[in-house]
């Protein structure tokens, strides 16, 4: 039903401007102000609970107290007759995605708004305030050129209370998902797609996906369905440029944005706009990757092993080499006797071997969690990639499937990460095909590889 002609408030409503998943957008005047304002007002299901309604009314006032020439600044929100509105600057102009898509933006101009919305989002994030919902959609570009972030405190509606766990937020994904979050999915952060609360690196992360839409025009983990998407983003680099950004150091910037893992990207947006105006000023950025401890010696443990197997042409020649080095070093320097040495070098055995079958224990530790769920058919294998065939799959599965592949790699120390791809849309000619072609980790009972 059309608000148009009607009031709320004291806003009267004059001119539909929009409609999107989270609700419709109107022109309104400010009846006490006498001015312009863009007025949403929220659908009707994202304001059925009453708690959730405090819990964003008291985010969007928050968000409202934060002010910056990059901002829509937040006039007013509050609720009337079981709506829920918000009453936001109205801004004359184009959002970033539209001058994307219609080819209006030069590079060096993106990376100028691009800068003044990371400049407004480091506002927000020194007051305490994540957007949640970072896209070329939510910025707007004035006729003069300048930048406005728009719907600050919006995404508050869609989260969770604290502590909820993940599948309550992806089940209201599931439950949205033709409206509120199919536009959005595309802009998620790894941790996001895992049911996480969102911060300021998952601002970070979104932003990066922007910079990489301005640079190529696209957008780096778009796939053709929603899961698929989530699945690149937790999973897949972005793809490689068509051309090297123009811009030393850009590309830099981009990567650290987009890495996986949210202690490896900027801290927040400060950080972020700051190496990014020194990409744009010509100057290297500071976007060395920070690494935690454990990660640095996993690495440095490979470069090492890598060195080593290209000296000696093998991984077992050279564990042979090193331990027999080591074990006449030992003799010669008297610091140990025969009976101990022997006793070490079996232990170094054993050792290495767990080390080596390390990447197998993983996958079945995988298999054998994931063939509980009823919907599976088949686990495949081939080297490192492993396909799971579904009966039909749903954003909600995908979800847990996405948390223990996560969990189950990070606590590898030198195997290779598992990949995991989901697969629905099987026949059962193909699966039988593709059983008899790759390693079959788990098949469920009723699955045959023969024709009946």
């Amino acid at each position: 039903m059309s608000l148009i002609g009607t009031r709320i408030s004291h806003y009267e409503v004059e001119e539909l401007l929009g409609e999107g998943g989270m609700g419709v957008v109107y022109r309104a005047r400010d009846t006490r102000l006498n001015r312009p304002v863009a007025l949403k007002v929220l659908k009707g299901d994202l304001v059925a609970d009453p708690d959730r309604n405090k819990r964003f009314l008291r985010e969007a006032r928050a968000a409202a107290a934060v002010t910056h020439p990059a901002i829509a600044q937040i006039y007013d929100v509050g609720e009337e007759d079981g709506r829920l509105y918000m009453a936001m600057e109205f801004i004359e102009g184009k959002t970033l995605r539209r001058l994307i898509r219609q080819d209006e933006l030069e590079l060096n101009a993106g990376l100028d708004i691009a800068l003044q919305a990371a400049d407004g989002l480091a506002r927000a994030h020194r007051s305490g305030i994540v957007h949640r919902d970072v896209k070329s959609d939510n910025i707007m570009v004035t006729p003069d050129g300048h930048a406005k972030v728009l719907d600050f405190g919006l995404a508050k509606l869609l989260d969770p209370e604290d502590g909820g766990d993940g599948a309550s937020q992806m089940e209201t994904v599931t439950r949205t998902e033709t409206g509120v979050l199919m536009g959005t999915i595309p802009y998620m952060s790894p941790e996001q797609t895992r049911g996480e609360h969102a911060s300021a690196r998952s601002d970070v992360f979104a932003f990066g996906i922007v910079l990489y839409e301005i640079v190529t025009g696209k957008l780096p983990f778009k796939r053709k369905t929603s899961v698929d998407t989530m699945h690149a983003i937790a999973f897949e680099p972005p793809p490689p440029y068509d051309s090297a950004p123009p811009i030393v150091g850009l590309d830099a910037v981009i990567q650290r944005c987009l890495q996986k893992d949210p202690s490896r990207r900027y801290t927040d947006a400060g950080e972020l706009a700051a190496d990014l105006r020194r990409a744009r000023e010509g100057q290297r950025p500071l976007a060395d990757h920070p690494a935690d401890t454990f990660t640095e010696l996993r690495t440095q443990a490979t470069q090492v092993e890598a060195h080593l197997v290209g000296a000696f042409g093998s991984r077992t020649k050279a564990l042979f080499a090193v331990g027999f080095a080591l074990a006449v070093l030992l003799l010669v320097l008297g610091q140990v006797d025969l009976g101990n040495l022997l006793f070490l070098g079996l232990a170094g055995m054993l050792a290495y071997r767990w080390f080596r079958n390390e990447g197998d224990r993983m996958i079945r530790r995988f298999a054998k969690k994931v063939g509980k769920y009823r919907e599976v058919k088949a686990i495949t294998r081939k080297g490192r990639q492993l396909t799971v065939v579904l009966d039909g799959a749903n954003p909600k599965f995908y979800l847990q499937l996405n948390q223990l592949t996560d969990s189950i790699n990070k606590k590898r120390w030198r195997a290779e990460p598992i990949e995991v791809a989901v697969r629905d849309d099987v026949s059962e000619d193909e699966l039988r095909d593709s059983l008899r072609g790759a390693g079959v980790v788990y098949l469920r009972k009723d699955v045959k590889l023969t024709p009946s």
